[in-house]
């Protein structure tokens, strides 16, 4: 009786994760005799806006030839300057995973965020963005659990930021779920 029990209990333990898993999209998917490579399209994460300031965390999932990366961007619009941030190869992300676990992905390049100016609007903008590798520790993690605390480790400073159940957007007009982010697609990129 007690097989039976715990059997039932995987076997629905398993039908709710796939449930819970997106259909997934793609930006782009290109697959050749030498390349492989797949893209998801961004998804919210984080959404901070102010009267004069509005800052943005986006995430897409990247696979190159078998290898899954987290495409991270930080955009960020200001009437007042922006000060600039920047990645190393010791830069990294770490996750806190409501289970107890961290997942740190690793930087894959040193880049800075770019200054541009939206003549129109009168904005300061900066936009960052790099690539980070998944460890192969944690990442079943990722796809069972939801993420609640993300911290970003820049080369000078860290950020964090808490992972909310959904953020319903004005800006980008939609509904996104970012702690249950990598439970609903990592599996398009694996």
């Amino acid at each position: 009786m007690k097989r039976i029990l715990a059997a039932l209990i995987l076997n629905l333990a398993f039908i709710t994760v796939t449930a819970q898993q997106k259909k997934c999209e793609y930006d782009f998917e290109e697959k050749t005799d030498s390349t492989f490579l797949k893209k998801t399209p961004d998804y919210l994460i984080h959404e901070k806006d102010f009267i004069s300031s509005k800052e943005f965390v986006l995430f897409s999932l990247i696979n190159s030839n078998g290898t899954p990366f987290l495409n991270f961007q930080l955009l960020q619009k200001s009437k007042d300057f922006i000060k600039p941030f920047c990645f190393d190869n010791k830069s990294k992300i770490s996750l806190q995973l409501s289970n107890g676990k961290i997942v740190t992905l690793l930087s894959a390049g040193e880049i800075c965020s770019q200054l541009m100016f939206d003549e129109k609007e009168k904005n300061n903008i900066r936009l960052l963005n790099n690539y980070f590798f998944f460890p192969k520790e944690g990442f079943e993690d990722l796809k069972k659990y939801p993420v609640s605390l993300i911290k970003i480790n820049f080369v000078t400073e860290s950020m964090d930021y808490v992972f909310k159940k959904q953020i319903q957007s004005v800006t980008f007009k939609g509904d996104f779920f970012p702690e249950n982010y990598f439970i609903n697609y990592l599996n398009c990129v694996e």
